[in-house]
């Protein structure tokens, strides 16, 4: 079991058209949390958006930040 950190961040906000991810406010966007793993995020994720399900034009989403830190890996 390898219990190397794989951080993700859950964050989102009011979209300008629910088909992309572009933020009508980058200044008002909600900042979840960073998680160590994809499964406390998805978790994350869930929960967010679920409290947010009817407000179609709210979105969430899930950064694999550990890509970004280390492309090669």
């Amino acid at each position: 079991m390898s219990d190397k950190q794989l951080p993700h961040l859950v964050f989102g906000g009011q979209v300008k058209d629910p088909q992309t991810l572009e933020f009508n406010d980058l200044n008002k966007v909600d900042i979840v949390g960073i998680f160590p793993s994809y499964a406390e995020a998805e978790c994350a994720w869930r929960s967010v958006s679920q409290a947010n399900v009817d407000d179609a034009m709210t979105k969430y989403v899930i950064v694999h930040l550990h890509r970004l830190l280390e492309p090669e890996a």
